[in-house]
């Protein structure tokens, strides 16, 4: 790798070539503000916050943009840069709302911080609003044009990232917006509710749809037994808005925290991801052993790639799991085989899910089987931001709470399979664990399947399983699926072997620990470090494979049977059906 040696405010530095001035002046700890870059995204270089001066060169540079280069000499801040950067700031403060105690946003905003450090206290420009009305048609995901600042961020993930392009600049000038493309609403567009848009967006433009109010006044009616689950990804997470750091494990604090909030009974999410192993699983060794169904086998817990493959790729629908996603069969099982456990009449349980994810809103009622119980299996779906709010609102010291909290046990002992769904190839990993002990009732050689581990967008293995081959890929991100898909039809298309006989798909780079739900400000060494969360939660685990569970032996004992039964299919399965890109 060549290397490229500068100067940064009189600083010697030496960074790998290609690497921008921003990213080179962190090398020695100097701070450049922006506003439009994101480390995920190509540099859009709209907002110009960034701008520098090089020695030589009688213009400024957008440090976001511009490639550190062999022998350069930098000044990120002095006076004039100062003057400028706070003028850029005043200015687009001059279209912006001032109802910072009423957005999502407020405390957490990238324009709010930047206004308080460069001490803006007074509008030097008149206000000019536009007085646009807010989106949201989804249920999902809300969008406010009125606050947009046009730094692009949210149509560069949903173009380049997810590659759905449901969101574009629409208009010129004064009048540039940001809108779904065809300048029709969310619920129109090809949207999918990955949120990616809402996690990367600087201020308070697109957030989740909240449905805070909708809990709360449930916690306080005494006719509602309340039940909530709490998603893999979500105890890796939550703690980074209570000063802990990305991926510190809490569990038991989350549990603490739910039962003082109200809830009658916490479960927990992996069960149900324990649960679809097994549906899941053997889905997977009726169609490699004995030719029952269609390969590859596509995993379907991500209910945005759900979205997606009903738009964009309907020619898959036969190569999809029937089985639900975790939290849905946990919703279906709580208003009929708890009940039943209970005594409980299943209209009276209300069901919340706290999740990583804005899809998971859409998920709750995309199709009758999201109500198998006979009534809508999960009420409410909440985010882990939404969580961290009610958690702060109720009073709660979250910090001092017990952290050896348990679960109660019905629907919510787990495996460290199950914990593994929280992360990109963490759904495979555990199915390929369960998938070898039902072919040859041994466990893998080693739980740890580091091939299939780690942010590369495509990730490929090829396993040895009682004599036969199993290829598999794991992708992440829209266009990584993409590729992957195109490779399976190149295949078919040429009267070729299938490359893959297992695909796993997630819709958010890194897996659920990126999802768009998660305390913002999400880049891949936080992913990381949550996806680290994860995996320790795994290896602790006195179980570490879904059929190892004694709790999903017992539900299968008592009450479904066995996977993949009349009863679970009625349970804890569901069908697709191709629809329009466009509604309209």
């Amino acid at each position: 790798m060549k290397m490229v040696k500068l100067t940064i405010n009189g600083l010697p530095v030496e960074v790998p070539e290609g690497v921008n001035i921003l990213n080179a002046a962190r090398q020695v700890q100097v701070k450049i503000p922006s506003l439009c870059y994101h480390p995920d995204l190509p540099p859009w270089a709209a907002c110009g916050i960034c701008v520098v001066k090089v020695k030589g060169l009688n213009k400024l540079v957008r440090a976001c943009a511009a490639p550190a280069a062999e022998g350069q000499e930098i000044i990120t801040h002095d006076s004039e840069l100062f003057a400028i950067r706070r003028t850029i700031i005043e200015l687009i403060l001059s279209t912006h709302p001032d109802d910072c105690l009423q957005c999502p946003r407020n405390q957490n905003c990238e324009l709010q911080r930047l206004a308080a450090e460069f001490g803006i206290r007074e509008a030097p420009y008149g206000k000019r609003l536009r007085d646009l009305p807010e989106d949201d048609t989804t249920g999902s995901l809300v969008l406010n044009p009125e606050k947009c600042i046009l730094c692009g961020r949210c149509a560069a993930v949903c173009q380049d990232m997810q590659g759905v392009w449901a969101l574009e600049f629409i208009g010129r000038g004064e009048n540039t917006r940001i809108a779904p493309a065809a300048d029709v609403t969310l619920n129109e567009s090809p949207c999918i509710k990955c949120g990616q848009c809402s996690a990367h967006c600087p201020v308070g433009a697109i957030y989740e749809h909240s449905h805070a109010r909708e809990v709360y006044a449930a916690l306080q009616n005494p006719a509602k037994h309340c039940v909530v689950q709490i998603a893999p990804a979500v105890r890796v997470a939550l703690g980074e808005d209570f000063g802990y750091p990305p991926g510190t494990l809490l569990t038991g604090k989350i549990y603490a925290a739910l039962r003082r909030l109200g809830f009658d009974a916490v479960f927990d999410t992996n069960f149900g991801a324990d649960l679809t192993i097994m549906e899941e699983g053997t889905e997977f060794v009726e169609r490699f052993v004995h030719g029952k169904g269609e390969l590859p086998l596509i995993t379907s817990c991500c209910p945005s790639w759900t979205d997606y493959m009903e738009k964009f790729a309907p020619d898959f629908i036969h190569n999809f799991s029937t089985a639900k996603s975790p939290h849905a069969m946990v919703g279906a099982l709580t208003k009929t085989y708890y009940a039943e456990k209970m005594g409980l009449d299943p209209k009276d349980i209300f069901m919340v899910s706290i999740m990583p994810c804005t899809a998971k809103k859409f998920e709750i009622q995309r199709s009758a089987e999201m109500s198998s119980s006979g009534q809508q299996d999960i009420d409410i779906s909440l985010t882990t931001r939404e969580l961290c709010r009610m958690i702060k609102s109720a009073g709660i010291d979250f910090r001092n709470l017990p952290e050896d909290e348990r679960v109660d046990s019905l629907l919510g002992e787990y495996s460290g399979a199950g914990t593994i769904f929280g992360v990109t190839g963490g759904v495979m990993e555990a199915a390929l664990r369960t998938a070898h002990w039902a072919l040859t009732k041994e466990r893998l050689p080693s739980m740890e399947l580091k091939e299939i581990r780690g942010l590369d967008g495509v990730k490929e293995a090829t396993l040895q399983v009682a004599g036969k081959e199993v290829r598999v890929a794991v992708a992440h991100c829209m266009g990584n699926i993409e590729t992957v898909l195109d490779r399976v039809r190149a295949a078919r298309a040429a009267g070729k072997e299938t490359p893959y006989h297992f695909i796993e798909v997630m819709a958010c780079r890194g897996g659920c620990v990126g999802g768009g739900g998660q305390p913002y400000g999400a880049t891949d060494k936080i992913r990381r470090q949550r996806a680290a969360g994860i995996y320790r939660d795994d290896e602790k685990s006195a179980q570490r494979c879904s059929h190892e569970n004694p709790m999903i032996q017992k539900l299968y004992a008592d009450y479904l049977g066995a996977p993949l039964s009349k009863k679970s299919h009625q349970l804890l399965h569901t069908h697709y059906q191709q629809r329009k890109v466009y509604k309209r």
